[in-house]
């Protein structure tokens, strides 16, 4: 059933709360939204069925939440909005799972707020976490374009293509890549105690092996999935068996 959470600066969040037992928040990536990266592909499905309650947000800029166009909307605050979503659902604490900017912004989560997440699941990142990212601002101009056949660079053209598909906001998703957020260091990561899963494809050259980035949690494991890619691993059984079998594990 979807409901709203509202935050401090007045952002309209809305989530899925679906199912009972044991709470997981789902965290969708850049451009997606809940029902896209998770109920789509059998998420809701599985993790209900392993006796689980779904709590599945739309970020902000994304799904049915409110769009601002202002990069200063976005950045850590989208931190912040799992935390008041978690609030408004009732939930102390709870595992959350994040894929791709889910994944990113569960990080921030764990390091701002770790008391709150019982295990994390972060796919879709990997790696290239530790990287450089100044081709955001590139990706964030390509979204702004009034001519996308003006944009020249493949990964940008992705990004526009994927953007572009119906009911999603080009300038909202424009100030969300286009924001500044805290990235951390590897020796920062070695603090959090809470046990971390990192999944990523076996061909996702956008994140990366995920265990360089397992390694540097202090109780990180890794899983790759085979033959898949940033845009398929999400649906995979193997996935999804990685994840049941993490989250129904002793600490």
């Amino acid at each position: 059933m979807e409901q709203f959470a509202l935050t401090q600066d007045g952002t309209r969040l809305a989530y899925d709360s679906v199912g009972e037992g044991r709470p997981i928040v789902l965290v969708h990536g850049f451009a997606s939204d809940r029902k896209q990266n998770w109920q789509n592909v059998g998420w809701y499905e599985t993790l209900t069925g392993a006796g689980f309650r779904v709590i599945a947000m739309d970020c902000r800029g994304h799904g049915a939440s409110d769009k601002p166009h202002d990069d200063a909307a976005y950045g850590d605050k989208m931190v912040s909005d799992i935390v008041r979503v978690m609030d408004d659902a009732k939930l102390t604490r709870a595992d959350v799972m994040g894929y791709s900017m889910g994944g990113i912004l569960t990080v921030g989560l764990l390091m701002t707020h770790g008391e709150r997440v019982s295990r994390a699941v972060v796919a879709g990142i990997g790696e290239t976490y530790f990287a450089p990212r100044s081709h955001r601002k590139g990706i964030a101009a390509a979204l702004r374009a009034s001519d996308p056949a003006t944009i020249t660079d493949p990964t940008e053209k992705a990004f526009r293509a994927f953007a572009s598909q119906d009911g999603k906001d080009l300038l909202a998703l424009a100030a969300c890549m286009g924001a500044d957020r805290t990235m951390y260091t590897r020796e920062q990561l070695g603090s959090c105690s809470t046990p971390v899963l990192v999944v990523d494809g076996e061909n996702d050259v956008q994140s990366g092996a995920p265990e360089p980035l397992a390694q540097a949690f202090a109780k990180g494991s890794a899983v790759v999935v085979p033959r898949r890619d940033h845009m398929t691993a999400v649906g995979d059984r193997v996935y999804k068996e990685a994840v049941l079998e993490f989250l129904q594990g002793s600490s």
